[in-house]
């Protein structure tokens, strides 16, 4: 494995000042350079600071699919097939995948540096000297734009996995404590536990659809077939004299057309429209992808529940006191009507006791329909409906089997 720095530098040019002393500026309208790391199947790696306009002549994409990688500007999950690139925009990962390199944006990022070192792992190929040659040219090798895929896939739906599990551990134990005792401090970590869980199932629900998009549309999963693509063209070239014009500027030219002409001999038999690897491989990501969304789902139902409880809690108290006011406006009110009493004449002292019992009689009404709330335990009705929402082991253990199932299909190809 070797590794290059390339660096291109904005172009400038010199003025002269007043004094005579030269000043090196920067030309106007020259793209800022963007750190950007490539990875071949070989998995030499070049770090490069290069700006959009060598990017584009590098791999041949225009400049609105480029736009889609620019971290300042606000593009959902997305996986786009052109003719000779795969463009990728899944939150941290944005890449570029070729038949033969990945070109991979922001390497030193905290979170992108992971999927640098799975890359070195997954990338590549088996060689003759490590194993059975034969026996890999039986099993036809999943090609290098689906390996570099199933790498980004693999770290977008772990990363998900990962934050999903860590607001769990924080939310439901939150959850728990507000039910026991309502106050502003629980009040608000609620509150942004909530705020944190609804960005996360949005950014989840992108990656999802973008999936979900894929596999259902054919033609969109055909055009990620590069390597097809690029057997079935390299014969065109060959003939025509003119050599593949439009791999000029790539590094790897002689390896392109060489693994090419070595393709085409395997797929030449082989359908076009055939996107069984490819939709297994998607199929296995959008089953772990959709598995974190549900348990999303079941915690904003959790969250629900346990707002509607609160609810429920704080409507009882209201509900009660209003009655008890009542009473005791009641009591008031009969004593107020302007009607002359017999019984009432000598004896003003009773005014007080009056006063006195109408307030703990509606005091003691009020404690005994709390206490018969509390000894109803509206709690444990609240946990119960918990551990209903949450699926049995059997159900786990079967979603298990069939998310193995999945992705030991779509691993098979190595």
């Amino acid at each position: 494995m070797t590794r290059d720095v390339l660096m291109v530098q904005p172009e400038t040019e010199t003025t002269s000042g007043d004094g005579g002393v030269g000043m090196l500026v920067k030309k106007k309208g020259t793209a800022s350079a963007r750190s950007w790391i490539s990875i071949d199947s070989n998995v030499n790696e070049t770090i490069m600071d290069i700006d959009k306009y060598a990017i584009m002549h590098r791999v041949q994409i225009h400049a609105r699919d480029l736009r889609i990688l620019d971290p300042l500007l606000s593009y959902p999950s997305t996986i786009l097939g052109r003719e000779r690139a795969i463009v990728l925009n899944l939150e941290h990962i944005k890449a570029i995948i070729t038949a033969e390199e990945v070109l991979l944006r922001d390497p030193s990022d905290d979170n992108v540096i992971p999927v640098v070192e799975e890359l070195r792992r997954r990338l590549p190929v088996i060689n003759a000297s490590h194993g059975d040659l034969h026996e890999v040219d039986e099993e036809d090798e999943s090609p290098f734009e689906f390996r570099a895929l199933e790498v980004f896939l693999e770290a977008i739906c772990s990363f998900h996995a990962a934050r999903t599990t860590e607001l769990e551990t924080d939310a439901y134990p939150a959850l728990d404590e507000l039910t026991s005792k309502i106050s502003s401090r629980n009040l608000d970590r609620v509150r942004k536990l909530k705020s944190a869980m609804t960005r996360l199932t949005a950014r989840v629900q992108k990656v999802r659809d973008e999936l979900e998009r894929l596999l259902d549309d054919d033609d969109d999963m055909a055009d990620l077939y590069l390597s097809r693509k690029l057997s079935s063209a390299s014969p065109v070239s060959d003939s025509g004299g003119g050599a593949v014009s439009w791999f000029h500027g790539s590094p790897t030219i002689g390896s392109k057309i060489s693994r090419a002409s070595r393709a085409s001999v395997m797929t030449v038999h082989e359908d076009e429209n055939d996107v069984e690897e490819l939709e297994m491989l998607l199929e296995a990501y959008f089953m772990q992808i959709d598995g974190t969304l549900n348990k999303l789902t079941s915690l904003r139902e959790y969250i629900d529940d346990t707002e509607d409880y609160i609810n429920i809690q704080l409507e009882l108290f209201l509900s009660s006191g209003t009655v008890c006011m009542s009473i005791y406006a009641l009591v008031t009110g009969i004593f107020g009507m302007n009607i002359p009493y017999t019984w009432n004449d000598d004896h003003g002292y009773m005014f007080k006791w009056v006063v006195i019992l109408s307030g703990v009689f509606s005091a003691a009404v009020f404690l005994i329909i709390v206490s018969y709330a509390r000894w109803k335990d509206l709690k444990k009705q609240r946990m119960k409906l918990k551990v209903a929402e949450q699926p049995s082991v059997v159900d786990v253990e079967e979603g298990d089997k069939v998310n193995n199932t999945f992705l030991t299909k779509a691993t098979s190809f190595h």
